[in-house]
């Protein structure tokens, strides 16, 4: 299980949750869970134009995933953000399907986007899957402290001055190139569960921002590391055990903080405006 071929698929699986679990936590906590379900299923047409193409699948959707990113936030300041994904989706699937019927030969490769292959994850992979997962990690950790303002308390980031459009315009390429570069192991269909099951999960159990960021990652490893061991085991298709796995974690913390009430996430900013105004000054413009 842990030797040849699988060695690649533990890496890259480990690699796929951090990032699943780093982005979906602000994903949650900003309200874009819609953005992170529909970007990955629309990037499938830049998965179908890179193979008529013959280039590299995972360069198409990373620049199909931008792209997308790059209209909703432009079309979303003059309509209804929830319009705007749902249309971009829909033209999007509709360019795939375009593309793919110009195919002369059928694709498992394209398919798998849609499903997740994450047994059949080769070293070739393994690289270029690192370095958009380090970019969006980098990206997160220096923008920690404006993101987590501005999801907690938008009203009061933005009278102090956080240019909130710009920074929702940059969270938004995060989230297409985290989704970019989990496709190919996790499926554009399955990618939703892992990048809001174990942070939802989180955010029922604790109230404390950096103590939810970690369970989140946390979490999102086990459901990863679980699901392929299970789907070694028994030939299950691994992305059905990623979703059982995703959804009973946020049922079981939904249960938790039933029982044991936490603190709403404001609590964690006492001192919420003297915060605010300490970043604002800290960010160009």
């Amino acid at each position: 299980m842990f030797t040849g071929f699988m060695a690649d698929t533990w890496i890259a699986a480990s690699i796929v949750a951090v990032v699943a679990g780093l982005v979906g936590y602000f994903v949650v906590m900003r309200g874009s869970a819609f953005f992170a379900h529909a970007v990955p299923q629309g990037a499938f047409a830049g998965a179908a134009a890179a193979s008529l193409l013959g280039i590299n699948v995972l360069l198409g959707l990373g620049v199909v995933a931008v792209l997308a990113a790059l209209g909703i936030s432009w079309l979303g300041r003059r309509g209804r953000h929830d319009a705007v994904v749902a249309l971009m989706l829909t033209l999007l699937l509709a360019t795939g399907a375009l593309l793919l019927s110009w195919n002369t030969e059928y694709e498992p490769e394209i398919f798998s986007l849609l499903f997740g292959e994450v047994l059949g994850v080769n070293s070739t992979q393994i690289a270029p899957t690192a370095v958009l997962a380090l970019i969006c990690c980098a990206a997160i950790v220096v923008l920690f402290r404006p993101l987590l303002l501005t999801s907690v308390l938008p009203e009061m980031a933005e009278a102090a001055g956080i240019r909130t459009r710009r920074l929702e315009l940059v969270f938004l390429l995060i989230v297409a190139l985290a989704t970019s570069m989990t496709l190919p192991v996790v499926g554009a269909l399955l990618i939703f569960s892992l990048m809001i099951g174990p942070p939802a999960a989180a955010r029922s159990l604790t109230a404390r921002p950096l103590a939810a960021l970690g369970l989140s990652i946390a979490i999102a490893l086990v459901i990863v590391w679980a699901s392929i061991a299970a789907a070694y085991q028994w030939s299950w298709p691994v992305g059905f055990y990623v979703g059982v796995l995703s959804a009973a974690c946020y049922a079981l913390g939904r249960l938790w903080g039933r029982l044991w009430p936490k603190h709403d996430a404001h609590d964690a900013f006492p001192h919420g405006a003297p915060i605010l105004d300490s970043t604002a000054r800290q960010l160009p413009g």
